[in-house]
């Protein structure tokens, strides 16, 4: 036990020098020995927030909007290297009620590869555009007024024809946007509170927000259709996946800013969400 706890030691300090080193305050506010950070601080803050965003008759925010200051929908990394995705379409779909009877939290996983055309689907399955109207593109999951704030990146760890690395992806091109090339299999899995099945699985979706596309609008409510919006796009995730016959588990045990750290945000503007492993079923 206590060499796990010094490997963790070296591996956090590792990728706070690595990637962020901001992160050293993060660092100085854990407590290692038992894997906790400063709960009590956060004791009441979810009671409060709940309280505090309530919509009542006659407490409603004022909120005036201001169009020429409305966020872009579309997140984009034009220095990086573009992947096209493939279109694809399972060969035999199985029913709504069959997936749904199917779905399961899967955390083993075998070593064989995804393909570029599951990863390609999976995309586009849990938050790719479904159609244009009047010139609008809407997408797979539903978002609170149409404003998407969720991003999409991937680490890829075993996809046939595909580097490893770290990837966002572009949703309206459907590519990929290749922002590191590195293998991270025990990164993200230590910066899951040391869950293996990241390390092991074939790709793990990772769900940020850009926080003032929906504050534009909707103020500190946001928050609320923030995390409604990334559970929508996990689920189209999870039953996409058991669609082409492969396992996903939902993550949300994780250290914020090391995950934020690999994808490359700031944990401020833009921040994780939370995640998801997808791979061949054990």
């Amino acid at each position: 036990m206590f060499e796990k706890k010094l490997e963790l030691k070296k591996f956090v300090l590792e990728l706070e020098l690595r990637y962020f080193p901001a992160m050293i305050r993060v660092c100085k506010q854990l407590c290692w020995g038992n894997v906790t950070n400063k709960g009590a601080e956060m004791s009441g803050i979810g009671d409060k927030f709940q309280q505090e965003t309530k919509y009542e008759p006659g407490r409603m925010p004022r909120h005036r909007l201001v169009w020429n200051s409305k966020p872009t929908l579309y997140k984009k990394y034009p220095e990086a290297q573009k992947i096209e995705l493939p279109s694809f379409e399972p060969a035999h779909a199985p029913s709504l009620d069959h997936t749904l009877k199917q779905r399961r939290s899967i955390r083993d996983f075998q070593a064989r590869p995804a393909s570029k055309d599951q990863l390609s689907y999976l995309l586009w399955a849990s938050t790719g555009i479904q159609r244009i109207e009047a010139g609008y593109e809407y997408r797979t999951a539903p978002s609170a007024g149409a404003l998407y704030p969720i991003e999409t990146y991937v680490i890829v760890n075993n996809v046939r024809n595909l580097d490893v690395g770290v990837y966002h992806y572009s949703i309206q091109g459907h590519l990929l946007e290749q922002l590191k090339q590195s293998n991270f299999r025990h990164d993200i899995a230590m910066a899951a509170l040391g869950q293996e099945m990241c390390g092991a699985a074939a790709v793990v979706f990772a769900w940020s927000a850009v926080f003032e596309r929906c504050k534009w609008k909707y103020g500190q409510r946001a928050y609320r259709y923030i995390y409604l919006d990334a559970g929508h796009i996990a689920e189209n995730l999870a039953l996409a996946a058991v669609s082409l016959n492969l396992g996903s588990c939902e993550v949300g045990a994780l250290y914020d800013d090391h995950v934020n750290a690999i994808l490359g945000i700031d944990g401020t503007d833009e921040s994780v969400l939370c995640m998801a492993v997808v791979g061949v079923p054990a």
